[in-house]
This record gives structure tokens, C-alpha cells and sequence, in this order.
């Protein structure tokens, strides 16, 4: 074999070049082969083969190093990763092969870091591969799966799992440790991530207002005008969900959408007057006169003794003076509403006391008779 060495003289130094034929091994980037070159430096070989660099890239030997036969090239590409550690983003620049050995020159560094991939709407992509030597798992929704051949690309990747993304999913890149039973140390996560607006209602209790009316007796107790209704408060949140299980929930608006109806009860401050006293009874006439005084009691007549209105309150309502039957008639003496009124009476008779119940049914019967309870009156012996 002729060698032939060209001198080049440059600042007063004399550097010997080999332009001799070669073989050495070119690595570019994983892909390595075989030159047979007549270069005699690093560069010159590069630039033979149309390897373009970037003051980025990293070339071992140094470029402008003698090339010998034999050696070994190798020329890294100089690329940018967005890396999170310790929850905040960052750029860098990384020469290495793949993103298994980015993460682990990270991580012999201190900085334990996952990396990020740039999104453009559904696709995710890395201007890397992700392991050159083996498998990665993929990690959808919490869901594991493995991918045998870790060389292609991230978007190939999703593309074969048929995953796609939507603007709220996140995607991280991650190293493991590695184990004994070879499980991939490269996993891509994808997080599902849902985040809607949740609404909720909480009732708003109401109010109770006491009015009081100088009309109304104070023994009828509390009467309701205005029933009470509770309110409705609404409560909006924005919830968000990653893979399932609630991460954040931030309150949004909490306002009081239907206001509270206030209860208003009516308490009656009236006295009632004192029922008039029963009359004294009459002294024992002659049957003649006794004949006449029932048949003047038919019609309008003198007041019975109180032991007869016991007895008639007794068999028209048992007695009780709250009586309400539902079919009109109240009271002790099962008074109409009208009947009542014409007596004097407001409100409802089985509202009145008994003393003031016996007063009007007296006043009522010595009105009209005793044919105004002709059951019971016939019953007593009173017709």
C-alpha cells in the first residue's frame, strides 16, 4: 500500500495528514456501517458522506482529529427535550440515542425527570426514539400494555395502539428501574383527563315571622297565613378527573337561586268577653202553666236549666267543644258556620270556649226553639 501524507502549513505548524485509503466503522445516530474512505480527518470522512452538523451535535473522534484506519466514528445529533422535574417544565439539549438514555444521564446527573412531548391537537411527538435496545410499556388510562419494539417513534406508537388525545389528556415519558425479569425501564403514560363543571344544590332554610291581630282571640292559638318554603342555593365547581379519580375541584359560583318563601303566623291578642250568666229557673208551675211554658220553649221560650245543655251538648257532639265533623258543623252544639254568626259568633265555633258555645246556643234557642237540634231535642223530651 503507497502512503501518501500532505503537509499543511498553518501558523508556522506542520500537521501531517494521512490521505491513505481507509476502512473505518461510521455510528451516526445508531446507524452504523462500514467506509472505505481516502479522507484524512474526521470531518473530511463526514463530509464525504454527507453528514451535515450542527455546533449541537457531538462527533467522537474530534472533527478536525486525524482520521486512522480502523477507528471508530461516532456522531450524535444534538436534540431538544422539554424535561419536568420537581413539578416545573424545562428545555434542554441532549445527545443521546434514545430517551432511555436521556433519562438515565439525567437521573446519574441528580435529576430525576420525566419528559414531555410536544403536542400539536391529538398527536404527541419526540425528537427521539424511545428505546433502541428493547420494548416499552404504554400506559393508557391506567391500563399497561407492552410494545416489543421500542426503536420506532412515539407517534408511531400511539398511532399502532390506536390512542388517540384530546386537549385535556397528558403524556409523559418515564424511566423505571430495571428488574430481573427484563420488564421495559421505558414507559409512555397517558393520562385521562376529564374536567367539567359540576353542579349542586343545598336548601336555604326560611324564615318564621309572628304577626300579631288585636282581632283575633288570643285562646284560638297560632294560625298560619303564609307557609313557609325553603330556598334553593346553587353551587357550581370545575372538577377535574385524571384517569377516573377526582385530582382538583374549584368552586366556581355559590349563589342563592330561588330566595326563601318567610312563614308568617298570626296570634290573636283578644279577650273573649265573659259568657252571660245563666238565667235563675223558674219556680214549679201547674201543668197547665207547665204545658204552656213547653210550648212557649218550642218557640223562643225561657232558658233551660244548665243540666239540660249539658245533656244536649252530650248527645249532639259528646260533649267536646272542639268538634270539627268536616261536613259543616262545629262545636258543642254543632253550630253551621252561619247559625254562629247569626248569634254573634266569629270565627270558627269549635275555636270558642265552652262557656261562650252554651251563651250563644242559648241565645239561638230562645230565637228559634228548640227545633234547631230536633234529634236531640226529641230525644231529651224537649219538643
Amino acid at each position: 500500500m503507497v502512503t501518501v501524507l500532505a503537509l499543511a502549513v498553518t501558523g508556522g505548524a506542520v500537521a501531517v495528514v494521512d490521505q491513505a485509503r481507509k476502512t473505518v466503522t461510521l455510528d451516526v445516530d445508531g446507524r452504523t456501517t462500514t467506509v472505505t474512505t481516502f479522507a484524512g480527518s474526521v470531518d473530511g470522512l463526514l463530509a464525504a458522506e454527507g453528514v451535515r452538523l450542527s455546533e449541537r451535535d457531538l462527533v467522537v473522534p474530534a472533527r478536525d482529529g486525524v482520521l486512522r484506519d480502523g477507528a471508530e466514528v461516532v456522531v450524535r445529533y444534538g436534540r431538544q427535550l422539554t424535561i419536568e422535574a420537581d413539578g416545573k417544565q424545562r428545555d434542554l439539549w441532549v445527545t443521546a440515542l434514545d430517551a432511555d438514555e436521556a433519562l438515565r444521564t439525567l437521573a446519574e446527573r441528580g435529576t430525576e425527570a420525566t419528559l414531555v412531548p410536544t403536542r400539536s391537537g391529538e398527536r404527541a411527538s419526540l425528537p427521539l426514539r424511545l428505546d433502541a435496545e428493547g420494548p416499552v410499556a404504554l400506559v393508557v388510562g391506567g391500563e399497561e400494555t407492552v410494545v416489543p419494539d421500542g426503536g420506532i417513534g412515539l407517534e408511531a406508537i400511539l398511532e399502532d395502539a390506536g390512542v388517540t388525545l384530546d386537549g385535556d389528556d397528558r403524556i409523559h415519558v418515564e424511566r423505571r428501574a430495571a428488574d430481573e425479569l427484563g420488564a421495559p425501564t421505558v414507559a409512555v403514560v397517558v393520562q385521562r383527563v376529564e374536567v367539567e363543571e359540576v353542579t349542586e344544590t343545598a336548601a336555604v332554610p326560611f324564615e318564621t315571622e309572628t304577626k300579631v291581630d288585636p282581632d283575633r282571640y288570643a285562646d284560638q292559638g297560632t294560625a298560619v297565613e303564609q307557609e313557609g318554603k325553603d330556598g334553593v342555593r346553587t353551587i357550581v365547581h370545575r372538577v377535574v378527573t385524571v384517569d377516573g379519580a377526582e385530582e382538583s375541584r374549584e368552586k366556581l359560583s355559590d349563589e342563592v337561586t330561588t330566595e326563601p318563601v318567610t312563614e308568617v303566623l298570626v296570634k290573636g291578642t283578644k279577650e273573649r268577653p265573659e259568657p252571660e250568666p245563666e238565667p235563675e229557673p223558674e219556680p214549679a208551675r201547674s201543668s197547665t202553666s207547665s204545658s204552656s211554658s213547653s210550648s212557649s220553649g218550642s218557640s223562643g221560650g225561657s232558658v233551660p236549666t244548665g243540666d239540660v245543655w249539658a245533656a244536649l251538648a252530650q248527645c249532639e257532639s259528646g260533649g267536646d267543644p272542639t268538634t270539627n265533623t268536616g261536613n259543616g258543623y262545629y262545636g258543642m252544639y254543632q253550630f253551621s258556620l252561619s247559625t254562629w254568626q247569626s248569634v254573634g259568633g266569629t270565627g270558627l265555633p269549635s275555636d270558642a270556649s265552652a262557656a261562650e258555645q252554651t251563651m250563644r246556643a242559648q241565645i239561638l234557642q230562645q230565637r228559634a226553639g228548640w227545633g234547631q237540634w230536633p234529634h236531640c231535642a226529641a230525644k231529651l223530651g224537649l219538643l
